[in-house]
């Protein structure tokens, strides 16, 4: 049967798994609607979820690949949806996520005439290719299948990093007679026995241990578990691997590479073993890390084995794996005395970062020991580059990985709430809550029409502490008088009202916690401010 290759194309995304695309229909992408729907359950058609602007979609997408692992499809017009979308390229590429963004491009006689036509980008694929693993744009229908195998080959058998494919409004109504296959993506790279041997000859002689888990380990929890267990290492994870050992373990210092305390301790070991970190400054907030032992690093990619710090041995490769052949070849224990030992020094570092702690982190702190009691430990927390989450990074357990949705290297502002809704969708039956701060908020503000249309039960917490907080510290200890960070707030209840959703303005602790429970449950996003300066956080 005959069809137009932006069908071909739907069809295919289809065949390799994609049940559902963020975005905004446009007259350039009209070919594409064909083969969509708005239902939950039309057959044989990938549902579309209407954003309320390109890079909400784009977000969406990225909460989709934060949340599962697996790739998240955005569908945008040339030009202008591309530029609002590639916000979130740009932070899937900063953490490694998997994000395939389809865009319409201009008739293929125009493109890189700058001829003035509707939506144009002389040369659209350079505006994308610095934010992506690689951007493309299709000459024939036939490039499609071999690209999407590239893509696909990326986000499920290397380092996972977002593709931008863009197909021209001729090429899209062009007709495909075949029926377009998924190639089979090929296996990850494997370390050498060799390079295994020597990173066990170089544990078995450490004496102290450090593991610091990165989001590339979100797969091996099982794995890591185990190995430092039986070596008695203490564990530090980064944002991204926030998690991937349950939080609560004795050995763990969730979030601890952003905290100086838990970096002083790492700086005493006479061995590091990296796993799916970059070991990046977004990750500490300070820069480098004072490292004195040696590195084991374990990466998918073979470019971040020395890019940063010099790896003693480096294993390149898929963690899970990895840890597994570790974990065969050592099969050793270290004594309850030395593991005793080593729990007391994580409990003394914990002493130390509570006793630290700011006036401010203390009342985030307040309010996330009462949400961590009160939502289900299987919850989803979605959350923006606010003091609030900055706090919950250190000072909030998780119990596995993926349930901690945090922008690290790009750091925007403003995928709270549309990485949450695309978490929800992917996700549907797993509760779902978003962290955010009065001004991130305001940037996705629209998409909470989103999640009303898509009758999401999503909690959404605004920490209001009177705009950008952060900022209005760090000019604080500068000296800089205040410019541009005061900025007017709606009234968040008539705003939610006019929304058709529901919200409150928890001014004591039974509040939140009942708004909070409703919530769990409503039939659609509950919009709940705390302000830092309410009674009941002191």
């Amino acid at each position: 049967m005959t069809k137009s290759c932006a069908e071909a194309t739907i069809e295919l995304l289809s065949k390799y798994g994609v049940t559902t695309i963020f975005g905004i229909p446009g007259v350039h992408t009209l070919d594409f609607c064909r083969a969509l729907t708005d239902k939950a359950d039309d057959p044989g058609k990938i549902r579309h979820v209407q954003a309320r602007n390109e890079q909400g979609a784009g977000f969406m997408a990225e909460g989709w690949a934060r949340a599962t692992g697996d790739v998240g499809v955005a569908l945008v017009i040339s030009g202008p949806g591309v530029t609002n979308a590639s916000t979130a390229l740009g932070q899937c590429y900063a953490d490694s996520l998997p994000l395939l963004l389809i865009s319409a491009e201009p008739k293929s006689e125009s493109l890189g005439k700058g001829q003035g036509v509707l939506h144009e980008i002389t040369e659209q694929k350079k505006v994308t290719e610095p934010l992506t693993a690689f951007s493309e744009t299709v000459k024939t229908p036939d490039d499609v299948p071999i690209l999407f195998e590239q893509a696909f080959t990326i986000f499920r058998s290397k380092r996972p990093r977002p593709v931008h494919i863009s197909i021209p409004i001729d090429i899209q109504a062009q007709p495909v007679n075949t029926n377009w296959e998924p190639f089979q993506v090929p296996p990850c790279p494997r370390a050498s026995e060799d390079d295994l041997q020597k990173a066990i000859s170089l544990i078995n002689e450490s004496k102290k241990i450090v593991c610091i888990l990165g989001g590339g380990s979100c797969n091996a929890g099982e794995e890591v578990s185990k190995l430092v267990d039986n070596l008695g290492a203490v564990v530090i994870t980064t944002v991204a691997g926030k998690g991937v050992i349950n939080d609560s373990n004795p050995l763990v210092i969730s979030g601890g590479t952003v905290r100086a305390e838990a970096r002083e301790y790492l700086s005493k070991a006479d061995l590091i073993l990296a796993i799916g970190t970059e070991m990046a400054e977004t990750d500490n907030y300070v820069g480098k890390y004072s490292i004195n032992g040696k590195i084991v690093r374990v990466d998918i990619d073979d470019k971040k084995i020395n890019d940063n710090y010099k790896a003693t041995v480096g294993l390149v490769g898929d963690a899970k794996e990895i840890v597994n052949k570790l974990n065969a070849t050592l099969n050793n224990s270290v004594s309850l005395e030395h593991l005793e030992s080593v729990k007391n020094e994580v409990i003394e570092i914990k002493r130390q970062i509570e006793e630290n702690l700011t006036i401010s982190e203390k009342r985030h702190k307040k309010l996330l020991t009462i949400l961590r009691k009160i939502a289900p430990s299987e919850t989803i927390f979605s959350t923006d580059a606010c003091q609030l989450s900055y706090t919950g990074i250190f000072d909030f357990n998780v119990p596995e990985a993926r349930k901690w949705l945090h922008p690290v290297g790009f750091c925007a502002l403003g995928n709270a709430l549309p990485n949450a809704i695309g978490a929800k969708m992917a996700l549907p039956t797993s509760p779902v809550a978003v962290l955010v701060g009065d001004g991130g908020f305001m940037f996705s503000m629209p998409e909470l029409l989103t999640a009303k249309e898509q009758n999401l039960s999503l909690p959404i917490i605004i920490w209001e502490n009177g705009g950008y907080k952060q900022i209005q510290d760090d000019m604080g200890v500068k000296k800089i008088d205040r410019v541009g960070v005061e900025g007017l707030n709606p009234d968040f209840v008539k705003l939610a009202e006019a929304c058709h959703c529901t919200s409150v303005y928890a001014d004591n602790e039974e509040l939140f916690v009942e708004s909070f429970k409703k919530a769990l449950l409503n039939n659609g996003p509950t919009i709940i401010v705390v302000k830092e300066n309410y009674d009941w956080l002191d």
